[in-house]
């Protein structure tokens, strides 16, 4: 199906502690996003990137342990309103990240639109942190909880409602690296998680035909929010939390393809790009590689 795509960037790196991943948009842009998209579908158009103000001094803390809290919210709240606007006007909103703080501000802005929107969070990490939990205070370890409504109220309640997604409509793909409240919290909310352990055992094929089939039955649409950390170090060296033992360029690309061809997704995010950490720009290259196999290409 042709869809009219609106490419948002956010070059957001203060829901952590690794300067870089700001420039990630602009990384994921020189590695030929816009080109490829426009391949794939009639109208892709590129908005330019959200401004971010920074905190007045270098590593500025936030109240109860969430560093540059205000200007994450701020960034968030721009990120909400610019998307809500967009699937307004029956577009596809991509964003492109920037730290994976910024899915606070993709979920505000997209899940006033559904009744019961679906998550696949495909991610090393479960980021179900709160200020109580977090051994950092670093926000992009954070936003699945805020949008489940756990956490500080000036997040959960960013964009004027919460919560913006129920726990049994979310699907994590890819976990390997869980903090003991992380775990905790899954068990009592019930969240379906599918770990590498159940990849291995699984295959990629059954764990991604299974997500499909479990939120098509109980989803209006679908968020995909992919953190390039998901995938092996070997495979997407340039993020800034890396956790050996990952999904495959190949695994991937066949999740990937297997969504396109559900065409449930309707909105996506790719985020922690780091061109700093890269090894020639490999990481942006791959994740534009990973949004053609969501977007349909196909070799023949």
């Amino acid at each position: 199906m042709k869809r009219n795509i609106s490419i948002i960037g956010v070059p957001m790196d203060l829901g952590q502690s690794r300067r870089g991943v700001d420039m990630g948009p602009s990384a994921i842009r020189y590695a030929g996003a816009i080109d490829r998209l426009k391949v794939l579908h009639d109208h892709v158009d590129d908005l330019g990137d959200i401004s971010i103000q920074r905190p007045e001094e270098e590593g500025e803390i936030g109240t109860s342990n969430l560093k540059n809290l205000e200007q994450v919210i701020a960034g968030n709240e721009a990120l909400a309103a610019l998307v809500d606007k967009e699937i307004s006007k029956h577009r596809f909103p991509l964003i492109l990240g920037g730290d994976h703080s910024i899915a606070i501000g993709s979920l505000a802005g997209i899940s006033k639109h559904y009744n019961n929107l679906g998550v696949i969070w495909y991610d090393a990490h479960g980021d179900l942190n709160t200020s109580d939990t977090s051994p950092s205070g670093n926000i992009h370890g954070m936003p699945l909880a805020v949008s489940i409504g756990l956490g500080h109220e000036k997040l959960t309640g960013l964009y004027g409602y919460e919560p913006k997604v129920k726990p049994e409509n979310i699907v994590i793909v890819g976990a390997r690296s869980l903090d003991p409240g992380e775990r905790q919290l899954i068990r009592e909310k019930g969240i379906k998680v599918y770990s590498m352990h159940e990849i291995d055992r699984m295959g990629m094929p059954k764990v991604m035909e299974e997500t499909i089939n479990y939120l098509r039955d109980r989803t209006d649409g679908v968020h995909l929010s992919l953190d390039l950390d998901g995938l092996d170090p070997t495979e997407a060296p340039g993020v800034g939390t890396p956790v050996l033992g990952g999904l495959t360029y190949r695994e991937s690309h066949l999740a990937m393809e297997m969504l396109a061809e559900s065409n449930m997704i309707t909105s996506a995010e790719f985020v922690e790009v780091n061109p700093i950490l890269d090894e020639k720009n490999k990481t942006a290259t791959v994740a534009v590689a990973l949004m053609g196999s969501l977007f349909g290409e196909k070799l023949l």
